[in-house]
């Protein structure tokens, strides 16, 4: 908890509401007029925008309605002072300001601001991670990305193999393996696929014309 003489020392106060694809950012003074009002896309373009346009304020508290994720590693990463809020007291900050209790994101960021500012010495602050836990994260969550793509990628060929060659999707039953996908590159279509059974048959050795004879007899 924070002595609230000293919280009010801060210069501002910034709230970010993420979505999936832009993030509100509105940071208020000590006063609790608005003083920063963008949205930034989520992306490395977007997260180089916002440490631009918060640099003259150094660091600062912001909150934002999750504990986790990059949103937060980003805001940690920029030097800002991470206060999480739960969907409870984020609804309570939101009716406060609206009580209708529509969901706006600028009025999301702006609520969970000036809620910060007033009452953000009570509230407990996120530490940040030790590297080697946040490299171990980051590490789990791209394998996790990867496994996602490769899904992907094999549900959209399962879909091309049904309607072009079929009997390459009824020899193999986990395309994730590598003979599987060596068969496609050895095999790409059927009429391959026809011609090197074929040949396979040419190059196996002349069968006595009855049983019992041998070679050359």
């Amino acid at each position: 908890m924070n002595d609230p003489q000293q919280w009010q020392q801060h210069r501002a106060f910034g709230a970010l509401d993420w979505a999936s694809q832009t993030h509100c950012v509105v940071v208020v003074d000590q006063t609790g007029k608005v003083i920063e009002d963008f949205q930034i896309e989520r992306s490395a373009l977007g997260w180089k925008k916002f440490r631009e346009k918060l640099q003259p304020y150094g660091s600062i508290p912001f909150a934002i309605e999750t504990s986790q994720g990059a949103a937060i590693e980003q805001l940690l990463e920029a030097s800002m002072i991470v206060y999480p809020l739960n969907p409870k007291s984020a609804q309570a900050y939101r009716e406060r300001k609206a009580p209708s209790g529509v969901k706006d994101d600028q009025l999301d960021a702006w609520s969970f601001s000036d809620a910060l500012r007033v009452d953000g010495h009570g509230w407990k602050a996120l530490k940040p991670e030790e590297p080697l836990i946040k490299e171990l994260r980051l590490l789990c969550r791209d394998e996790v990305s990867l496994i996602e793509q490769r899904t992907a990628v094999i549900q959209q060929l399962r879909h091309a193999l049904a309607e072009y060659y079929p009997a390459a999707l009824d020899a193999f039953e986990d395309w994730t393996s590598v003979s599987a996908w060596m068969f496609l590159e050895r095999f790409p279509t059927p009429p391959s696929a026809s011609a090197g059974r074929q040949a396979k048959v040419a190059e196996l050795p002349a069968q006595p014309a009855a049983l019992g004879q041998r070679p050359g007899a």
